[in-house]
């Protein structure tokens, strides 16, 4: 059977959190202190694997806690109202013990609650259908049928059958079958069928990490008296994974076959580790036995100690579990718990607080695939998040946001408690924050659509490129080659970290920026860059002729007047004239500073210049190029020299 559906009332923050969805991997998202680990437990409450249970003082609100008794006059408030789908192996057995029809529906219901032993179960079974049964598997006859009433619940069903004189054999099957049922009820014995079935809930947080050294008389005290730390919990379980126990360490004098299952059991789990843990690859686990010594701190100065060890094999070091990263310690720790949980309990649903909480952002992806990839086809899996590395924005479907709603009426603040929602639309920046960090760190990943990518510091650069391409090769010369994707940057500041943020995707760069005073110093630090091959920055200098270049000094001064005089529509008298830019820019000036300055003497109501108009017209106008001018044949050959030397870096 599989969870779909929850409903939360009347637990620590939470006054009713609304019905939400649960699939295979649910992801809750919410701010701190919103209500997210009160839902786990509320959930886990459910049917724990593990010592929990409601405490009235602990988990009611406590602004209500003084009219528990008023407000509930049972004694008893509903925590958790849950929805099961059932799947095919539960279906099978009632149908095997109840009949094909005994189903009016395939949604079950458990419940729990505060104040009450057990939980409750609602299983939509039509009575009428399970007595017809009930009568064929017996093999009652018209006879024996005839004295029966046509009722509608067992119990009647019951009476009618003790109500007949002289019962039959077949009669009296049916009826020890029947006062066999818990509670007389197709329902409670249907009840009873699905409880094998039932998963249990295992709850883990990113606080509970193993010990990493163990005193194993003190364990067997604290076992005895049921006062275990969460990290030896952890231990325990790593040694029934193992397959080894507690008691067996203690009493047993083949060091080296108990050596051999702890080192096993590390190995495998090691090694599942680093099928996903892209940190460091030359980390290893071992586990050491020994015996206490004396100026060692207590309790760890006699008898038998387990010492857990993380080998770096690069720095030839091992040190203690507790020395190792948070992060490292947490991995371990949650597939130690989880192997032994997949040994031993089977079915479960996972609830994971914020799990891998501390480790590295690209670890935190790692883990989420090893949550999809290994969890996920033989676990339900609901974990509470506010790191945008762990947002599944490959699920959306799966998120909910959580957050802790307060209302306000006039100067009255109106406090309605945490609420569970999949609209994620519908609440505040701050509580869906991770969701939109993680969905902007995927659209800035696939800007590049190609693995070839050629940065360009704005959107004219891209337009040149297009046209002048595109004439080249109409000419039947070489073009930029069409599986280059030409992104645009903002500038040459922003190309190192453009290029830093993008580089982990394997993307083959290319670099064409601007080169002005002030630059020099910014391009060699690109070029002495390890993320950019340093033979694939070029500079608009390389190709101009000029010291200092724009993509525009591809063009001569007389093509790019041309170009801004048609793009501003000026009139004859403002017109930029070749001649006053060929002076200007005869110091090897950038043309387009020489553009700018002749702007600023244009007549009030002029447009201002920008670098994107000309370009733009361009664009609409390619036949302002494609006439054998020496000053387009001359631009053009700067372009296809450009487009010659990028195109030598395509892979």
């Amino acid at each position: 059977m599989k969870l779909s559906s929850v409903k939360i009332t009347n637990f620590r923050s939470i006054e009713d959190s609304t019905e939400f969805a649960i699939s295979d991997l649910t992801c809750l998202v919410g701010k701190n202190e919103a209500g997210k680990t009160a839902v786990l437990h509320a959930i886990y409450g459910l049917n724990p694997l593990g010592e929990f249970k409601y405490d009235q003082v602990r988990d009611y609100p406590r602004r209500y806690l003084s009219k528990f008794d008023e407000r509930h006059t049972d004694g008893e408030s509903r925590v958790v109202t849950s929805k099961w789908q059932l799947e095919k192996p539960e279906i099978d057995a009632l149908q095997r013990q109840f009949g094909p029809e005994c189903l009016t529906s395939t949604i079950i219901e458990y419940s729990s609650a505060i104040g009450a032993k057990n939980g409750y179960c609602s299983v939509p079974m039509s009575e009428t259908k399970c007595i017809e049964f009930a009568k064929t598997k017996h093999k009652l006859d018209a006879n024996e049928s005839k004295p029966l009433k046509e009722v509608n619940s067992t119990k009647e069903f019951i009476q009618s059958l003790e109500n007949v004189a002289t019962r039959s054999d077949r009669q009296n099957a049916l009826l020890a079958e029947l006062q066999g049922m818990r509670d007389h009820s197709f329902r409670a014995a249907a009840i009873d069928v699905l409880a094998p079935f039932r998963p249990k809930f295992l709850y883990t947080s990113h606080f509970e990490r193993m010990s990493g050294e163990i005193s194993l008389a003190k364990l067997t005290a604290d076992k005895a008296n049921n006062t275990v730390s969460v990290g030896d919990k952890i231990f325990l379980d790593f040694l029934e994974y193992a397959g080894t126990t507690l008691e067996e360490l203690q009493s047993s004098t083949k060091y080296e076959e108990l050596k051999a299952k702890c080192e096993g059991a590390s190995n495998d789990i090691t090694d599942e580790i680093f099928e996903f843990w892209s940190q460091n690859e030359a980390l290893g686990v071992k586990i050491e036995l020994t015996e206490g010594k004396a100026e060692d701190k207590p309790p760890f100065n006699s008898g038998t100690v387990a010492l857990i060890r993380i080998e770096n094999k690069n720095h030839r070091v091992t040190v203690p579990l507790s020395e190792r990263s948070a992060g490292f310690i947490w991995f371990f720790s949650f597939l130690s718990q989880f192997k032994q949980l997949k040994k031993t309990s089977g079915n479960a649903v996972l609830l994971l607080d914020e799990p891998g909480l501390t480790l590295h952002g690209k670890a935190q992806a790692d883990l989420l695939r090893y949550i999809q990839e290994r969890l996920l086809p033989e676990h339900q899996v609901i974990y509470t998040t506010h790191s945008p590395f762990m947002v599944p924005v490959d699920r959306l479907a799966d998120v909910r946001v959580v957050e802790d709603v307060l209302e306000r009426q006039g100067t009255k603040t109106i406090v309605k408690g945490t609420k569970v929602s999949a609209d994620i639309l519908s609440v505040d920046k701050a509580t869906i924050f991770p969701l939109q960090a993680h969905l902007g760190y995927e659209i800035t990943q696939s800007l590049f659509i190609g693995k070839n990518t050629l940065l360009v510091e704005g959107p004219s650069d891209i337009l040149y490129l297009q046209v002048f391409s595109n004439e080249l090769r109409r000419r039947k010369r070489e073009g930029l080659d069409a599986r280059w994707a030409v992104c645009p940057s903002g500038g040459i500041d922003k190309i190192f970290p453009f290029s830093s943020l993008f580089g982990g995707n394997k993307l083959n760069i290319a670099v064409l920026c601007d080169y002005g005073a002030g630059d020099k110093g910014k391009v060699q630090k690109l070029r002495q860059s390890e993320i950019l091959k340093t033979n694939q920055i070029f500079t608009a200098s390389d190709f101009s002729g000029k010291t200092e270049s724009d993509i525009e000094d591809f063009m001569t001064d007389e093509l790019y007047a041309h170009i801004v005089n048609e793009a501003y529509s000026l009139q004859k008298k403002d017109k930029l004239q070749f001649g006053k830019l060929a002076s200007a820019t005869s110091g090897q000036i950038r043309i387009v500073k020489a553009v700018e300055d002749a702007f600023r003497t244009l007549p009030a109501g002029t447009p201002e210049f920008d670098h994107f108009t000309p370009a733009n017209w361009l664009l609409l106008n390619p036949n302002a190029v494609t006439a054998d001018t020496p000053m387009i044949n001359n631009a053009l050959d700067k372009f296809e020299s450009c487009f010659h030397e990028l195109n030598k870096f395509l892979v």
